[in-house]
């Protein structure tokens, strides 16, 4: 008997709460790429699974998924951040300066990234070894960033060819890469605009072609992060410092180094993403050029709950709706009302089954309240289109802040214990 109700235990076990997770996750992915589809047919704007979107997308979300990568190193660490604009600064300035001098787009890369991990280790000496506050350092170092850029573009691009007070002269290209193979053979299904097939078509068109060879390594950046930090010791001990610094000194962890590694780190993968604006989505630095990209950076991985999985997500997003403002215009931010009305519809449903009344009852108005906007007009206001990336942003981040789940000592001003 004590047998048989052995082999009947892992029959009714419940499935592991991470593969679960990890299904939900796919699962709703697949539900809004299906709805993106849905819209797209009936709304009649190509432009939403375009190939061409997508690259946008792409140039538009790497440079805040980098920032947004190098605030998820630094506050699994337990430090929070809020230099990264000001890293991605450092990144823009002297991968510029360092591309230009020396002609090769890739000693701009290492400079840029060196950059930004001088602002990471100017704001771990404040923060780590001095206990300064972690927002109060990482507003200085922003503050910091653009004053030095503009003394520094004064000096050495002021008299350059076409360079200037607040611009560098043109700068190197990276080299492109891609599967041209792939746009031949998808090229016909693509244009078919068949119900999820096209949108997929475009969709793999986009992310196979025409891309840069940093986007290409900012890409890879992802699993490996997400290895060191979920599958390697150094990152166990990492994310212990976020999570009880004081558990972790006691079993032998150097919590100093790590929060210092981190943060080194977090201001290179900040510089990269400079780096990017300057040479990437332009050909020369221009003051200004971050234009708060670290701070929505921030904001993306929060929405991803700290995970390089959500980040990549929150980041997407963002690139998305600004990609749409600059190829679909109008028109194609208008079909996004009704893709919102339905995304909020299926939050009011989901949240009326938990007995969350209240919000589910808001979500169904708002769905109402948009959907009726989308019928009764057929384009949205110039300024609701530039201001869309934005909105979305909010929205996401006001949706997902009641599932979300910061390091348990995130912004602790940590100092070893004597003795």
């Amino acid at each position: 008997m004590s047998q048989e109700m052995t082999v009947a235990v892992p029959d009714t076990a419940p499935p592991r709460p991470r593969a679960h997770r990890r299904w939900r996750v796919l699962s709703l992915v697949l539900a809004a790429f299906a709805a993106l589809s849905a819209v797209r047919l009936f709304s009649g704007q190509d432009a939403l699974t375009a190939a061409g979107t997508v690259q946008t997308m792409l140039a538009y979300a790497v440079p805040i998924g980098l920032a947004a990568l190098g605030g998820l190193w630094a506050e699994r660490a337990g430090i929070i951040n809020i230099g990264l604009e000001g890293m991605m600064v450092f990144g823009t300035w002297f991968g510029a300066f360092a591309a230009w001098s020396t002609g090769n787009p890739w000693a701009g890369l290492a400079a840029g990234i060196l950059g930004g991990m001088a602002g990471g280790l100017i704001h771990a000496v404040a923060t780590v070894t001095f206990g300064v506050d972690h927002i109060v350092s990482g507003v200085a170092i922003n503050i910091l960033s653009v004053g030095a850029m503009r003394y520094l573009s004064v000096l050495y691009f002021m008299d350059a060819p076409g360079g200037g007070a607040g611009q560098s002269p043109p700068l190197p290209n990276f080299p492109r890469v891609g599967l041209p193979l792939v746009e031949t053979a998808l090229g016909p299904v693509h244009q078919t605009g068949w119900f999820l097939v096209s949108d997929l078509a475009g969709v793999v068109i986009g992310l196979t072609t025409g891309m840069s060879a940093i986007t290409l390594i900012a890409l890879l950046l992802l699993p490996a992060s997400y290895w060191i930090l979920w599958h390697t010791r150094f990152g166990l001990r990492l994310r212990s410092c976020g999570e009880n610094p004081d558990a972790a000194e006691s079993l032998g962890v150097g919590v100093y180094r790590h929060k210092y590694a981190a943060l080194l780190v977090s201001g290179g993968l900040a510089g990269m993403g400079g780096v990017f604006l300057a040479m990437v989505a332009s050909s020369v630095y221009q003051e200004g050029q971050t234009g708060g990209r670290g701070y929505i950076g921030l904001a993306a991985m929060i929405f991803g709950n700290w995970r390089p999985g959500g980040l990549a997500m929150g980041a997407g997003l963002f690139g998305f709706t600004d990609a749409l403002q600059v190829r679909g215009q109008g028109p194609a931010v208008h079909a996004l009302l009704l893709l919102m009305a339905v995304a909020l519809l299926a939050v009011a449903v989901w949240q009326w089954r938990r007995r969350r009344i209240g919000p589910a009852i808001a979500s169904l108005a708002v769905a109402v309240l948009l959907g009726a906007w989308y019928a009764l007009t057929d384009t949205v206001p110039g300024q609701v289109v530039i201001a869309s990336p934005y909105i979305a942003t909010l929205l996401v981040l006001a949706l997902a802040s009641q599932r979300l789940r910061p390091p348990a000592a995130i912004g602790r001003q940590w100092r070893r214990k004597s003795g």
